[in-house]
């Protein structure tokens, strides 16, 4: 008669061998809803917006949305993504949406793949299956997708250039990626720290490539941008939404207002920041280039203004490396796998922020939703703690010594 601890060895012997059907289904499942019910508004930006950069109107371009309440988006991306973005404008929009769609799948798939290598898994195949598989479900990747965002594709850049052995592949993935989006410029950090002084150079000068370029086919929205419009946090979002995961965005909900580098922001901040580069070192002197990755992404997501919960992508690659790499020995990395999964799965940020807009008109939020708002820093700071202590395997268990002629001679 079979144990449950029996029949549960049997099932994770079983699933690997079911990866590819596991993936299929997820992946059918999601297609159908992603037709049935999903508003691409973001990668409308994206489309529509893009063309401005052919006549300098990049910038005062706003999507209206038919939601009445909904805030109206602009284009708040350098000019460099915009120009990239053309060819996909020069499409019907139905045709855009489902090559968009596809071609960020096919990032998620990258994204789980170069995970792995990155840890030295000999064969990633079938775990990066089933990680895909479960991914699509967790809400920052169902989010950006949903949304038609871009930050799949950004880390795929990133992290396939950092699977090269190459400086230059390695550099060029991150300058690509930040002139497409600034955010993946933080990895930058990555390689000073691991001393990467080549592929650190390579970044730089591939980046200040994007924005000659960029600035050469539209010097007026260049200037605009890199003077003005980058410095404009409104023109992204309001800081205190459920929604902004960042350092900034939870003070501002705890504070009930925008309280800017108020001193409760600076003092988290500041702790963050000794935190992330503490697991930085830690992981550096252990050679972990994965938890070296994500730790910078993470410090990046915490400390800049807004950080969507779309953003938080890298919880994905955080979540391998705690899971499958050393860390994984290590009563916090277990505890961070705990955290990230229930955050991500239960989809509790968008629940918040929800629940918080049917408050009446001016309404503070109540406490514990202002607590659940906390959700990814509170992941994020978990993620530091674990790839600073390291994993810690358990002491191998003493083999029996054979008793010498001798002694067995007293004992009989």
């Amino acid at each position: 008669m079979s144990t449950p601890q029996g029949r549960l060895s049997a099932f994770r012997v079983a699933l690997p061998r079911r990866a590819g059907w596991v993936l299929a289904v997820s992946l059918a499942a999601h297609l159908v809803i992603t037709v049935l019910a999903t508003d691409m508004f973001d990668l409308k930006v994206y489309y529509q917006g893009s063309p401005g950069v052919l006549h300098g109107t990049l910038y005062d371009f706003v999507l209206h949305r038919s939601d009445p309440h909904a805030q109206p988006l602009p284009f708040t991306y350098p000019p460099f993504a915009a120009a990239v973005f053309l060819p996909l404008a020069a499409l019907p929009w139905p045709v855009a949406a489902g090559a968009w769609h596809l071609l960020s799948l096919g990032a998620l798939w990258l994204v789980v793949h170069c995970s792995f290598r990155l840890l030295g898994h000999p064969a990633p195949a079938r775990p990066a299956m089933l990680w895909t598989a479960l991914a699509l479900w967790l809400e920052p990747v169902r989010h950006s997708l949903g949304l038609g965002q871009i930050d799949l594709i950004l880390a795929a850049i990133v992290l396939l250039g950092l699977t090269r052995r190459s400086s230059l592949a390695a550099g060029a993935g991150v300058g690509v990626a930040a002139g497409l989006k600034l955010v993946p410029a933080v990895t930058g950090l990555y390689f000073l720290a691991a001393r990467r002084w080549r592929a650190a150079l390579w970044s730089a000068l591939v980046f200040f490539a994007t924005v000659g370029l960029a600035w050469a086919v539209d010097p007026g929205d260049s200037h605009r941008y890199w003077f003005h419009e980058l410095y404009d946090t409104s023109r992204v979002g309001q800081v205190a939404s459920f929604e902004n995961q960042s350092l900034r965005g939870a003070v501002a909900r705890t504070l009930g207002h925008d309280g800017g580098l108020s001193a409760l922001y600076c003092v988290l901040a500041l702790g963050a920041l000794a935190g992330g580069l503490l697991a930085l070192r830690a992981a550096g002197r252990r050679g972990e280039t994965l938890a070296m990755v994500v730790t910078v992404q993470l410090l990046g997501l915490l400390l800049g203004p807004i950080s969507w919960s779309h953003h938080y992508v890298w919880f994905l690659p955080t979540l391998i490396c705690l899971a499958h790499g050393p860390l994984r020995r290590g009563r916090a990395g277990r505890l961070a796998v705990a955290a990230w999964l229930v955050a991500a799965g239960s989809w509790v940020v968008p629940a918040a922020g929800k629940a918080a807009s049917h408050l009446a008109p001016g309404a503070a939020p109540p406490w514990y939703l202002v607590a659940l708002s906390w959700s990814y820093p509170v992941c994020a700071a978990l993620t530091f703690l674990a790839v600073a202590r390291g994993g810690h395997a358990p002491a191998p268990a003493a083999r029996p010594r054979r008793a010498t002629p001798a002694e067995r001679a007293v004992l009989d």
